[in-house]
């Protein structure tokens, strides 16, 4: 595998932060013709417009898209707003149509990417092109599944590439339709110098209420762009109504963002380095202080094997992990990070015993 490019290297070409915009589904060329109208008349023209020609459904019987000909609708859209469109490609041969007609940067869905067969099935049939992909991130929280895309097309040669985070499914928080889970976009970014990550609003959401607060919150991430779903007629939409906006809400949302300059593009100021050593400062004593507790700990560990006492012991880790949860809020951290924090703390500290243990019953055999 070829190292990641730097960051100059990536991208699609496009301006940033990138606005892509569109309908959920494409329906018919009437529909594409008064999105594209409505777009132009309220100053809201994305840089990118986005629909959906193949629709995934979880089940049958549900509108799975027009297909091929909604391909030919998209010429609407260059002859009224004179931009690319992008379109998601499920198998090879949806990625075939989109280059026979000249779609300009085709997507992965989530529900596709969570497959490397059918990944590595759509990057062979867009082989010699340069076309660019952007992929979405797979239903599940894999953050090795949704690179493992990305690397799936670079390694035929497509270069222009970007990932859309969309969110995961999430059984239980029913907060959002897709949890965001913001530490695996920005861990994307991290890892893979470089990579463009766009925000999908409309599917963490899933409902047009909260699609700005998701998209500010993007912007404030340092991600890249968002993708926001937009129909002239949302609540008549063949799919996904609930979550789309019209063009008038999509330019009052981007009215009222305030986007960030990513700190890659700025050379910090005097004031921003003394806050970062700052927090070096702090890192380095609260590394010394947990380096100190780990001494004690193994103290207690070996205090435990002389006398025969269990590594774990359930009322002491209840009373410690209420007593430091509660001085955690009241110290303004959160009751969430608080317990993420303790566990991985109590998770380490057993480990540490545990293995004082095997080493002490290795010596006895010896």
């Amino acid at each position: 595998m070829k190292p990641h490019k730097q960051i100059k290297d990536w991208g699609l070409g496009l301006t940033t932060p990138l606005i892509i915009a569109g309908p959920c589904s494409a329906e018919s060329p009437e529909q594409i013709e008064k999105i594209c109208l409505e777009m132009k008349a309220e100053n809201a023209v994305p840089q990118l417009f986005r629909a959906g020609i193949w629709k995934p459904r979880t089940r049958p019987g549900s509108f799975e898209g027009i297909g091929e000909e909604g391909l030919k609708w998209m010429e609407i859209v260059r002859h009224h707003l004179n931009i690319p469109i992008t379109v998601e490609v499920g198998n090879a041969a949806h990625a075939e149509l989109a280059l026979k007609h000249g779609v300009d940067v085709v997507w992965i869905g989530a529900r596709t990417t969570v497959n490397p067969f059918a990944v590595q099935e759509i990057a062979e049939a867009l082989r010699g092109s340069d076309v660019p992909v952007m992929v979405k991130n797979p239903m599940n929280p894999d953050l090795d599944l949704w690179i493992g895309a990305l690397e799936r097309m670079y390694a035929v040669g497509l270069d222009k590439l970007a990932a859309i985070h969309r969110g995961f499914s999430d059984a239980y928080d029913k907060r959002f339709r897709n949890k965001p889970n913001w530490s695996m976009p920005i861990h994307l970014k991290r890892v893979w110098t470089g990579m463009e990550v766009i925000n999908d609003p409309s599917h963490i959401v899933g409902k047009r209420d909260g699609i700005l607060d998701i998209s500010q919150r993007a912007m404030n991430f340092g991600l890249d762009g968002l993708m926001i779903e937009t129909h002239h007629d949302p609540d008549n939409a063949w799919s996904d109504a609930k979550q789309q906006v019209t063009p008038k809400a999509l330019r009052e949302i981007l009215n009222s963002i305030d986007f960030k300059e990513p700190l890659e593009n700025m050379k910090p100021d005097e004031r921003l380095e003394d806050l970062r050593r700052a927090v070096d400062h702090l890192d380095d004593q609260l590394l010394d202080v947990l380096q100190e507790r780990f001494a004690v700990i193994d103290q207690i560990g070996e205090h435990k094997r002389q006398h025969h006492l269990t590594v774990f012991q359930s009322g002491r880790w209840k009373e410690v992990m209420e007593s430091r949860t509660q001085k955690g809020v009241k110290k303004n951290l959160s009751e969430k990070f608080m317990k993420e924090l303790l566990y991985s703390i109590h998770e380490e500290s057993v480990k540490r015993q545990e293995k004082q243990l095997r080493e002490a019953d290795a010596v006895k055999k010896a």
